[in-house]
Parts: C-alpha cells; structure tokens; sequence
C-alpha cells in the first residue's frame, strides 16, 4: 500500500470526525495524557471512522492497544521503541513508522526495516520543546539518499508555504500538526494541504 503524501496528526477522534470527509487518507492519532479507558475508546472511534473513509489510521505509541482493537499500524519514537515488543508487533501484522532525529537514531530506526522513517524537526515547531536544532532542507536530502525506497516522512514546523520546497528535497510525506489545529479555519487549511501535495489528485 503507498502512503498519502499528506500526514495530519491530531489527538482525538473528533478531529477525525471533522476533517477526514475533506479526503484525508492517511492520519495518525498521538493521545497524551488520557486514561487508558480513554485511550482505547479514542483508538477505536478513529479505527472505525478510518475505515468508513478509506483512511490508513497511524496509532502512536500504544501498540498494545493497536493490537487489541485490530489496528494495523503503529508509530514509535525512539524512547517508545525501549519498551515496546516489537516481536509482537510483527507477529500481529502491523506496520512500522519510527522517528529519528540523528544518526545513530537513523541506524537503529533502519535495522528495524520500517514502513516509514520520520525525521524533524525539519523547522522550528510550536508543539513541544525538542532538544535537536531544526534539521533543514540539506538533512532532508542526505536522508533520503540514505534511506533509499523507504519512505521519508518530513515532520516539525511545516506549513503549506514550505511544502514544496521539502518534496522537492527528497521528502516523500509530510506530516503536520499545529499548521492545521491552530489555524483559523482547520477545514480550510486541510484542503490547502490536500492541494499542495495531491495536485494532480481527484481529492475523492
């Protein structure tokens, strides 16, 4: 299955229920700070509105529950990576986003033979304090000539302005959050989106 080249992160199901109907077909929903309860009730909302709209559903972090509610996707960053059991996560036949942010994060991310590498912060991001600088277009490039086929999810700081510049370095997906949630008009800068990295697109 290729991915879209458009990559929102949201937080909750509701902002699936929202957006997902402007063509969105590939999402992840990051939940911090909730109960477990809550957690896996969140999980399964979004799986089930992913699969009425034809959505491939990233569940970040909690792949215990990606597994109990038949999700097939899971995204981890590197201190998630510690403590999750990858060898359950295969045995389930569920795919593999990781993060990285270095080199030595890169390699290990490789010998995991993920469905996707994410790396970020591309640019500056308002989401959360990170102790890497912004990694800049020239990192973008060297990664992809790294990674080869896998695909390459540029992350942090993106906005539709800078779009084409960061497929133009060798991203082959990009991942946005706050240029979507914190916008006026969410729906709006969505089709943006949609536009920007789906051009020729029939956007159904």
């Amino acid at each position: 299955m290729t991915l879209d080249p458009f990559y929102p992160i949201f937080d909750g199901a509701d902002w699936l229920r929202r957006l997902l109907p402007l063509g969105i077909k590939l999402v992840q929903l990051r939940i911090k700070d909730r109960s477990e309860a809550e957690t896996r009730a969140e999980i399964r909302s979004a799986r089930d509105l992913c699969a009425a709209a034809g959505c491939q559903l990233i569940v970040n972090d909690y792949w215990q529950f990606a597994i109990e509610e038949g999700c097939d996707f899971v995204h981890l960053g590197q201190e998630d990576l510690d403590a999750a059991d990858l060898d359950a996560i295969r045995r389930a036949g569920i795919r593999l986003g990781v993060s990285t942010h270095d080199d030595a994060e890169l390699e290990r991310a490789l010998s995991l033979a993920p469905d996707y590498l994410a790396l970020g912060p591309v640019y500056p991001t308002l989401l959360k304090k990170m102790k890497w600088s912004p990694q800049g277009l020239e990192k973008v490039k060297e990664w992809k000539r790294r990674v080869g086929a896998t695909p390459l999810v540029a992350i942090g700081g993106l906005t539709v302005e800078r779009a084409p510049g960061v497929l133009a370095a060798g991203a082959d997906i990009l991942s946005v959050v706050t240029d979507i949630t914190l916008n006026a008009d969410p729906a709006a800068r969505t089709r943006d989106w949609i536009a920007a990295t789906r051009p020729t697109s029939s956007k159904d």
